[in-house]
């Protein structure tokens, strides 16, 4: 792997490797001579990263003043961070067997940030939060990735690890999703449920690219997709589609103002920080009735207490509530 930006490497582990050739080296490195390679890898790979946020926020996003001033160099770290607080990556870590391992759609991101800490204030029980696409964790739990508990957001990936023997059950239905149109402040897009604004802005060329998941493994994509074919726009549409490899990423690209808008999840329109950014409109549930979005949760073989007891939990009074609030139908109610 070739090293970037090799010749700015710290000077510090360069003199390092210099006293260790030398017999001198500091106790650090006598003990573990692969401490600077270890280093080396993890600079190579954090810049690389930072590349990839950059190319993902464009730099015709308006910025603070501190990052329109900043060097380069500092530009792509502080890029690179907010990726990393964005995707979700950035939680506390936890040692081994503290906390429950849990994987859940990337439209519960808000929603679970409420969820999990009561939960937790509840009964104690720790819980480690991993969010993606339900498509790619499918894929991840077929081959013994070891989450305790899956929180998908199509039940039929549910289905498929049982039929493969993956899961403990069938699981249980937890909430029924809906889509909603996103444009950011800045965006000449008008928002309505009908998608009549989206199509007054194709007519005008005011659109130049448009955020969904993507439809292959993530179900709010295929929504999304559905929902747009419904309204006649798809074949309109599909050649300035910019694809999320999650619904969360479709967000991302919607609201920061790298396309004109998107098609994303009702849920994670109307948590505050989202709505701030932009204007949303719900779409009418029948126009991706062959995708309905039915999200169904299940205990995996690695299960242990907390994630059982997660489990539980997300079927009572409180985490329905929250789910409620984020705009998710719930299982047992009138609507359903």
């Amino acid at each position: 792997m070739k090293w970037a930006h090799s010749a700015k490497w710290p000077s510090v582990l360069r003199r390092g490797r210099a006293c260790s050739r030398r017999g001198r080296a500091p106790r650090l490195l006598r003990i573990c001579p692969r401490f600077a390679a270890l280093g080396k890898a993890l600079y190579s790979l954090c810049h690389n990263a930072c590349r990839t946020a950059l190319r993902i926020v464009p730099t015709a996003v308006p910025l603070p003043e501190l990052l329109r001033t900043a060097s380069p160099g500092r530009r792509q770290a502080v890029a690179g961070a907010l990726a990393i607080v964005l995707s979700g990556a950035w939680c506390r870590p936890a040692r081994a067997g503290e906390a429950a391992a849990i994987a859940a759609a990337a439209d519960l991101k808000f929603a679970l940030a409420e969820i999990a800490p009561r939960f937790q204030a509840d009964t104690g029980h720790a819980l480690k939060l991993t969010f993606g696409s339900s498509g790619n964790f499918t894929q991840q739990i077929a081959q013994g990735a070891p989450f305790e508990l899956f929180l998908s957001a199509d039940e039929q990936y549910v289905f498929q690890l049982a039929d493969a023997g993956r899961v403990r059950d069938r699981g249980t239905l937890y909430a029924v999703g809906r889509v909603a149109l996103f444009a950011p402040h800045r965006s000449p897009l008008q928002v309505d449920a009908r998608l009549e604004g989206l199509r007054r802005a194709l007519d005008a060329g005011e659109i130049r690219r448009f955020a969904i998941a993507n439809p292959e493994h993530a179900p709010y994509g295929r929504a999304a997709r559905a929902a747009l074919r419904h309204s006649g726009l798809w074949s309109r549409i599909e050649p300035l589609l910019v694809l999320g490899e999650n619904a969360s990423q479709a967000l991302q690209f919607a609201a920061s103002g790298s396309s004109q808008g998107g098609i994303v999840p009702l849920s994670l329109s109307k948590a505050p920080p989202v709505a701030a950014l932009g204007r949303f409109a719900t779409i009418p549930a029948d126009w991706h009735a062959g995708e309905p979005l039915r999200q169904r949760m299940v205990l995996t073989r690695h299960a242990g207490t907390a994630a059982r007891a997660f489990y539980d939990y997300l079927q009572g009074p409180a985490a329905r509530a929250i789910l409620a609030r984020y705009g998710f139908a719930l299982p047992g109610e009138p609507s359903q």
